[in-house]
């Protein structure tokens, strides 16, 4: 299984701060079993999608992107994801709400999505290392499960 992490923060782009989601993403996924290189560090807006879809047309199984889902004029993370997404997964997004308003009100507002594009799960994130903390506790016990589904493998029966 192969993942990317995107890091959509034009001041971690541009070297003003160093990123620390990132990091915290791809050691997450690396500990779940992804091939998973360093973050994909990109400014604020087109440079999200175009990493996006570069990340869809490579076929790899989950992209999480971190920031770029609040209100600022520049968030436009979701945006670029909706344009990708073949079929949402409002769920996902919904319970990463839920289990960040937990630890933090702010998470309400983050506007972050999930869904399919052709064959890779896409979920995005708000850009804070608690934010990452969060989406990794909440998609741990499902993300495998869910590639497995995205390659028509059986559903696991809980009965059995």
């Amino acid at each position: 299984m192969r993942a990317v992490v995107i890091v959509a923060s034009t001041r971690a782009a541009t070297g003003v701060y160093t990123d620390t989601s990132g990091p915290i993403l791809v050691s997450g996924l690396a500990d779940l079993g992804f091939d998973v290189g360093d973050p994909v560090v990109v400014a604020d807006g087109p440079d999200v999608a175009e990493a996006l879809r570069r990340a869809v047309d490579d076929r790899v199984d989950v992209v999480l992107t971190s920031g770029g889902t609040g209100v600022t004029s520049t968030d436009r993370t979701p945006e670029a994801t909706a344009e990708l997404i073949d079929r949402p997964i409002p769920g996902i997004a919904e319970t990463i709400r839920a289990y960040g308003a937990i630890h933090t009100p702010m998470a309400a507002i983050s506007r972050g999505l999930a869904g399919i594009a052709r064959r890779t799960l896409i979920v995005n994130l708000a850009g804070s290392t608690g934010a990452a903390r969060d989406g990794l506790a909440v998609l741990s016990p499902i993300i495998v499960h869910t590639i497995q589904q995205l390659h028509d493998g059986d559903h696991e029966r809980e009965d059995a």
